[in-house]
């Protein structure tokens, strides 16, 4: 009997058919399943190869175009994000939408 929190009297417990005994452990109910996954994950580790990384190559690293790249590709993002977005805005805006033939996206 178990007492209850609002009134002095106990009542019984009820026993839920879906929960297991509790000198039941959770490790003993499925040995199956725990026997696949120890196996999985020995397989796993066993297959496993290194990972290596690649030669490296003076003559093919280190383009200057891609070094030159890294330094201008900045400057590009900030000439779209401050000047060529904003006029573009500006530009589909009508009076200046007839004057530069400002015509919308159409799907």
């Amino acid at each position: 009997m178990v007492g209850c929190f609002t009134c002095a009297r106990a009542r019984p417990i009820i026993k839920d058919a879906r929960q297991p005994e509790p000198t039941e452990d959770r490790m003993t109910r499925h040995p199956a399943r725990r026997a696949l996954a120890l196996v999985t994950t020995i397989a796993a580790l066993a297959l496993a190869v290194p990972a290596q990384a690649d030669k490296y190559d003076p003559q093919k690293a280190g383009h200057p175009m891609r070094i030159l790249a890294y330094v201008v590709h900045p400057v590009g993002v900030l000439f779209d994000l401050l000047i060529f977005r904003p006029a573009h805005w500006l530009g589909s805006k009508e009076p200046l939408a007839t004057v530069f033939g400002h015509e919308p996206y159409r799907d």
